[in-house]
């Protein structure tokens, strides 16, 4: 023992993580980091459909979003330097795009997070009357309505995709490693390719039911009375952005509503019962 060495060999000393400011927090970490084993398959081909979805979602970001009543663009003309605006408007299109395309490759949800908020910022307007295009003109109201539905679609397809990326990562990772068993992968598979079909049916429905919320509104308002209708009809207030975010809050509350009453559980628990039988 006495001529034994005193050094503590370096793989018995545990590693220990200090917690940042934000883990303290919230308690952990907002999104970990993952390790994976190599793609398989099933995730190279969500690789492939979310990057082809963020770069359609990307150009069209681009052409739907005007810079004129963002904050950077009250900033740029503040100062006097208009071409500011639309460099940081332009900028972070590019930074969104670009962060997703290492989310997806490096399968890392940080920096899908970090794209999911970016594309969102892209979009906020703080003083616009109306909906406009900045980079492209649709004289029809009709292909107006169309690009904006494709967007809200594409960016809602772009979220479920990446999600896809890192779930079945985790899951393959799994399974090849020993963690879990997996009896049926092939009805996994079938119930995530059900819900990528079912996923864009929804978001246009939603989209088309919050741009089209002065028709449905002025319909339903049609019932008892005509005159109230018509009011609606011709109000310049519903046909505004400020109509879209009166549209948009009463789809969410609906919405809210769907998952506060449990319909979603209750309809899959009817098919599981249904497919017992």
């Amino acid at each position: 023992m006495a001529g034994g060495s005193a050094e503590i060999p370096m793989d018995a000393i545990p590693e220990v993580h200090i917690p940042s400011f934000v883990e303290s927090l919230f308690g952990g970490p907002l999104v970990p980091k993952m390790k994976f084993l190599p793609a398989d398959k099933m995730v190279q081909t969500l690789q492939m459909a979310a990057g082809a979805v963020m770069i359609m979602l990307g150009v069209l970001t681009y052409i739907v979003t005007p810079v004129s009543g963002t904050a950077w663009f009250w900033v740029g003309e503040t100062i006097g330097i208009e071409v500011l605006g639309l460099a940081i408007h332009l900028l972070l299109v590019l930074s969104a795009i670009g962060c997703g395309f290492w989310g997806i490759i490096s399968r890392d949800s940080r920096f899908l997070l970090v794209s999911y908020v970016l594309f969102i910022i892209v979009s906020f307007r703080f003083a616009a009357s109306k909906v406009s295009f900045e980079w492209l003109t649709f004289d029809d109201e009709l292909l107006q309505k169309i690009a904006l539905v494709a967007y809200a679609v594409l960016l809602v397809m772009y979220i479920e995709l990446t999600n896809g990326v890192i779930r079945f990562s985790m899951l393959d990772t799994s399974i090849r490693t020993g963690e879990v068993y997996v009896m049926n992968v092939k009805k996994v598979l079938t119930k995530y390719h059900i819900s990528l079909v079912i996923t864009p049916i929804i978001a246009a429905a939603v989209a088309i039911t919050t741009l089209l919320f002065k028709d449905v509104i002025s319909g339903f308002v049609g019932l008892f009375s005509e005159i109230s209708a018509l009011r609606l009809e011709e109000s310049v207030e519903l046909e505004s952005v400020y109509g879209v975010a009166l549209g948009t809050m009463i789809v969410f509350m609906l919405v809210a509503i769907v998952f506060i009453a449990d319909i979603p559980g209750r309809y899959q628990k009817m098919r599981e019962g249904g497919s017992d039988e």
